[in-house]
């Protein structure tokens, strides 16, 4: 599927024997992957990403599991921990969402399309994806759906994908925000705010709540003098590091300890700032949305 691209993707694809689709308007994510799942003719759809490289094994691994899958079965793959661009930032990433993809196999609250494999009946059954949506989150909104309908959804850790980040630290805290800002507008829309989805896994909510309260806590004490909130910050910093302490190990097997030392440095430091901003202007937006609607039925 060619989504109006500006780079020389069909010169390289016309290269090679396969179907390509080209949209005459630039149409996202949704309208892309529901134009593909049309022309398609397989008994199965699998979708990835324009910047996903799939492994030599990748579709051999969806193939063994959709073989013997019921067809209302919903099988998600994941990220590699190494990603292409193995870099700082990049590696981050790319192990946060390897480990909060897979920690849940079985019952996962949604499965990503990166790497997503469905019963082609089943696809269409339920519509596809919502074309008329946010800008992302587009396949948290439609596992909820295949759920509600009664499918299940499934994580095979096999089947994964190499993604191609480019991450500088600016680019980081903005995907981050992003990311956050239209989580928050769902998830209260969803009535889901705080349960365990994947990326906004209970770690990061622990992390960012951790964060806050501890900056509301050294302000009070700047104020204050009260020596005994510092016992009340150790607290809330021993908490923060329990929760989190298998995603802190997977940052120590990824990259080892410079890596662990800086990647937990980052998230326990930084990165709550950027997440919790955006938590907040997306419920400011949604409320905002809201009150609109409200006053103009």
């Amino acid at each position: 599927m060619d989504d109006c691209s500006s780079d020389n993707s069909v010169e390289i694809i016309n290269q090679f024997p396969c179907k390509l689709v080209r949209l005459e308007a630039h149409a996202g994510a949704s309208r892309a992957r529901n134009a593909g799942a049309a022309h398609s003719k397989g008994d199965v759809l699998f979708f990835t990403d324009a910047d996903c490289l799939l492994k030599e094994d990748t579709l051999t691994h969806v193939g063994e599991a959709m073989a013997t899958a019921d067809p209302d079965l919903v099988i998600g793959g994941t990220y590699t921990r190494i990603p292409f661009d193995n870099t700082f930032f990049s590696l981050f990433q790319s192990v946060f969402i390897n480990y909060s993809e897979t920690k849940r196999l079985t019952n996962p609250d949604y499965v990503a399309a990166h790497a997503m494999a469905v019963n082609a009946k089943t696809f269409r059954n339920n519509n596809g994806f919502a074309e008329h949506f946010l800008p992302i989150l587009e396949d948290v909104e439609f596992s909820h759906r295949l759920r509600r309908a009664g499918c299940k959804l499934t994580v095979d850790p096999a089947i994964q994908v190499r993604h191609i980040f480019n991450f500088s630290l600016s680019e980081s805290i903005a995907n981050a925000f992003v990311k956050s800002m239209y989580w928050t507008i769902y998830s209260i829309n969803n009535k889901d705010l705080l349960s365990d989805s994947g990326t906004a896994s209970v770690e990061l909510k622990t992390n960012v709540m951790g964060y806050f309260l501890t900056v509301l806590l050294l302000v009070v004490l700047a104020f204050t003098q009260q020596s005994s909130l510092l016992i009340i910050g150790c607290f809330i910093l021993a908490v923060n590091l329990f929760v989190n302490r298998h995603l802190l190990t997977a940052f120590y097997r990824a990259g080892g300890s410079a890596f662990f030392i800086g990647a937990g440095l980052y998230y326990l430091l930084l990165y709550p700032l950027p997440v919790g901003i955006g938590a907040v202007i997306g419920a400011i937006k949604n409320l905002m949305r809201t009150t609109q609607f409200h006053g103009n039925p």
